[in-house]
Order: C-alpha cells, then sequence, then structure tokens
C-alpha cells in the first residue's frame, strides 16, 4: 500500500531555530546593544573558541568559506604559475581561489567509495611548479590525510585543507582502525591536521551563521598574521599596509550567532550520524542496497562509505543510484527535497577551459557527477521521514 503523502525538505532551519530561538535573540540583542558590529568581542570570542574545538592554535574569523580559502593561499604567497593540486569534484571556490591569484589548478582524480581525493595519484602530479595541495574534506569526512601529509613533507609543499563541510570531522593518524574502545592512535580534526585550514559557516552548513561567514585555522604565528592583515586590506596597523590585502572581515552578528551554535555542534553531529545509520538500515531492509559501499548486483542504491581512518559527520548523505535525474524527479513530485551537488566537475567547467582538461580525464569524478543523490538530512530529521523517503525510492525502482 504505498505510504500516505510527506513533505521531507532536503534541509530545515525554521526546526533547528525553533529550540535555540531565545538564545540566538539574546546574543543578537547584545550585539546591538553594544553597536559594535565588525571584529570585536564576539569575533575573538568565537576565534578562540573554535580554534579550541577543531584543535588548532590559531583561528581568524573572515567574512567566507570561499574567503577562507583565498586568503590561506595569499598567505602562503600562491602566485601567477604555481601548481596547487586539488580535487575536480568539490565546490566551485576550492579552484577558483588558485585561479585568482594567478596561479594553476591541477586536478586529480577522487577515490570512488568517499568521494574525496585519491591520495595515491598525487604524486605522479607534482612537478617543479607544484606549492600546495588542497585536499577536500567533502561532504564531512576527512579525506586520508596521513600519506597526503607525507608526500608534501617530502616535496616541500604546503597543504591547505578545504573543511568547509566537515568541520567536527575526525581523522585517526598511525596505522590503528578507529573504534571507540581502541585509543591508539592520535585523532585530529578537520581543518587543524595540515598547514591550513579553512572553514565555511554558509547557512546550510552543519554550523551554519545567518550568512556567509568563514576561518582560517593555522598552527604557524607568522602564517596567522599574515591571514589577519591579508582580511583587513594587509593593514598591519591604522594606515600601514605591508601588504595587499582584501576587505573579508567576520562581522559581530555572525560571530554571535555561531558562538551559539558551537554549543550545539556535537550534539548535532550525533543526530546526524543516527540518521544516516538509521537510512543505511532503511535501504537494506527494503533490499534496495548492501552494505556501505559501491553497488552490488542486483541493488538500486549505493551507500555512503566512512572511511576506516575517519568519523563522518554527515553534512551530506549521499547516494548512488541509477536513473538518477528520473528518480529525483519522482521524489520531487511526492514532497521530498534531494539535491545533486556538482553535476558538472571542474574541469569541465566553460571557465576553465583553458586549463587543457576533457571529458573522461577523471572518470570517476564525472561518474559521481552522474550518481550522486543528496537526500535529506538534518538533525531534526525524524524517522517517519527517512522511511518516507525510502519507500518512495523503493516505489520509484519497483
Amino acid at each position: 500500500m504505498p505510504a500516505a503523502s510527506m513533505h521531507v525538505p532536503l534541509l530545515d532551519l525554521k526546526a533547528q531555530y525553533a529550540v535555540i530561538r531565545a538564545e540566538i535573540r539574546a546574543a543578537l540583542d547584545a550585539v546591538l546593544d553594544s553597536q559594535y558590529f565588525v571584529l570585536g568581542a564576539n569575533v575573538s570570542a568565537l576565534e578562540t573558541d573554535m580554534a579550541h574545538y577543531c584543535g588548532a592554535p590559531h583561528a581568524v574569523g573572515v567574512a567566507s568559506g570561499s574567503d577562507a580559502l583565498l586568503l590561506a593561499l595569499m598567505a602562503i604567497g600562491i602566485g601567477p604559475g604555481d601548481e596547487v593540486i586539488t580535487t575536480p569534484y568539490t565546490f566551485f571556490a576550492t579552484a577558483a581561489a588558485v585561479v585568482r591569484l594567478g596561479g594553476v589548478p591541477v586536478f586529480v582524480d577522487i577515490e570512488p567509495r568517499t568521494f574525496n581525493l585519491a591520495v595515491e595519484q598525487v604524486k605522479a602530479h607534482i612537478t617543479a611548479r607544484t606549492k600546495a595541495i588542497i585536499p577536500v574534506h567533502l561532504y564531512g569526512q576527512c579525506a586520508d590525510m596521513a600519506p597526503l601529509l607525507a608526500l608534501a613533507q617530502e616535496h616541500g609543499l604546503m597543504v591547505v585543507e578545504d573543511a568547509a563541510q566537515a568541520i567536527g570531522a575526525r581523522y585517526l593518524s598511525g596505522h590503528t582502525t578507529p573504534s571507540h574502545d581502541e585509543p591508539a592512535g592520535t585523532w585530529g580534526r578537520a581543518g587543524a591536521i595540515g598547514d591550513l585550514g579553512c572553514l565555511s559557516f554558509y547557512p546550510s552548513k552543519a554550523c551554519g551563521a545567518y550568512g556567509d561567514a568563514g576561518m582560517v585555522l593555522a598552527h604557524d604565528p607568522a602564517l596567522v598574521e599574515r591571514v589577519r592583515a591579508l582580511r583587513t586590506h594587509g593593514g598591519l596597523g591604522k594606515y600601514r599596509h605591508d601588504l595587499v590585502g582584501v576587505n573579508s572581515r567576520l562581522d559581530e552578528i555572525q560571530a554571535a550567532v555561531l558562538g551559539v551554535k558551537l554549543r550545539y555542534l556535537d550534539g548535532w553531529i550525533a543526530a546526524r550520524q543516527t540518521r544516516a545509520s538509521r537510512y543505511d538500515q532503511l535501504f537494506q531492509q527494503a533490499d534496495l542496497a548492501g552494505a556501505p559501499g559501491e553497488y552490488q548486483p542486483g541493488k538500486a542504491v549505493g551507500l555512503p562509505v566512512i572511511a576506516p581512518r575517519c568519523t563522518h559527520i554527515f553534512y551530506v548523505y549521499a547516494i548512488r543510484v541509477s536513473q538518477r535525474d528520473q528518480l529525483r524527479a519522482h521524489l520531487s513530485e511526492h514532497g521530498v527535497g534531494t539535491d545533486v551537488y556538482y553535476p558538472v566537475p571542474l574541469h569541465l567547467q566553460p571557465c576553465f577551459a583553458a586549463l587543457g582538461y576533457c571529458q573522461g580525464d577523471f572518470p570517476e569524478a564525472e561518474r559521481a557527477a552522474e550518481e550522486s543523490l543528496a537526500l535529506p538530512m538534518y538533525p531534526e530529521l525524524s524517522e517517519p521521514q527517512q522511511a518516507y523517503v525510502v519507500e518512495q525510492i523503493a516505489d520509484f525502482y519497483q
């Protein structure tokens, strides 16, 4: 018997706001009463708290996640002709930051099970012009950082993490598979593992502002000071500019909102992980999927994979499916919100045509662009809503 019609949005920020409304309004009122709106006490407090949360010695609040990438690359001196290795399966800003500085993005294909950079392919793309690597922690889990950091050290390269989608995700260094009863190894959080880490607080993110906001995490005090100067037109004091920077300051209102939300973040991540596990179970019970991983014979859905060294915050719960666009249309007709992340990989974007890439250069990224589908995922998503989503997918394939 068909399920009764139900509305299940891709994201429901109103449900989140209903819980924290009083705290948010109090924080906003305090900013308005102060009439201090740029780089004030809320920004300083958030920088301290975010650095502590992520496990980085320093943090610098900036205007957006895109600016965080740009400023990080400016701080390490990326300029004309410098090559930066990254993935073609990511948000546009990752490669755009390189190009804006005159650098050259050098793409490497993805690992199909995690959608993250295929680290074993990176070495073949390193040249005398390579200056940095940008691993993207896509959908909420870290790229495989240990071999990447070793490779960077061997070749004298900087590692700038694009952790825009993965705040709170953890990565285990060493050779031990992580588990709750196995403490060996050292956990690091996304953004605090490489030389610099870039966070985004776009409203849809796991910890989202009420507008654009971002942050740069760093270990080296000299790099931190460069980012701080660069975010204020390169100013090292009033009307003194030893550098040419940009205007990319985090404002007090966004910092106040994020200060409230950070207190809830671990709980929200746990709720997302619970809902991801529930999706897995529902798909398996419906005989739509096998164990998480690649497609299995006779199964319609490929489930997300949690890599052995990683935790996953499930900013996005992305499945792999055939007839993706038709399925998405079916779900929309039945009230289920979905999204397709990166249907055109960066190497095929018209503005990057001069880089010389063509269809077929990165088959796994291209296949992910054709097969991946993001399902509703947020901490307040209910069991009946998830069951309805899976029922509608089952109806489509049956």
